[in-house]
Parts: C-alpha cells; structure tokens; sequence
C-alpha cells in the first residue's frame, strides 16, 4: 500500500483498513508460532502499513482541529 493510495480512502475505509490489518498481523503471528509462515518480511509490510494509516488518521485529525479553530477566530 502507497502513501497515494491511503490518501484516496476516506475516513470509515482509513479505519477499517486498520482493523483488517491488525487482525493479520495477529494471524501472521499465529503462522509464526505453528511454522507455517514462508515470507517473514510480511511482519514489517504490515506494520508499516498500519502506521501509515495512522499517521493519515492524524493528520486528518489535525487538520480539521485547525479548521475548527481558524473558524471561530
């Protein structure tokens, strides 16, 4: 997933994209433990994915507390 890409999602699909990668990273873990998992570098893909949904969250947030506060001065 590309920055590009995140920036295209709206709000709702931001956290739902969350959710859906953090239970495979859970699953991804639960491979680790039973030996099943081939492709160890999928751990970091995930991870960074999930932070740059996040990150995207908050700027969100951020500019729309910016938004509020430029409004009512």
């Amino acid at each position: 997933m590309k920055a590009k890409e995140v920036h295209n999602f709206n709000d709702e699909e931001v956290d739902i994209e969350i959710v859906r990668l953090k239970k495979r990273l859970f699953e991804l873990r639960c491979q680790k433990v039973t030996d099943k998992i081939e492709d160890t570098s999928q751990f970091k893909k995930v991870r960074r994915d999930i932070a740059r949904l996040h990150t995207e969250r908050r700027s969100r947030e951020i500019a729309k507390a910016t938004a509020n506060s430029e409004a009512t001065s």
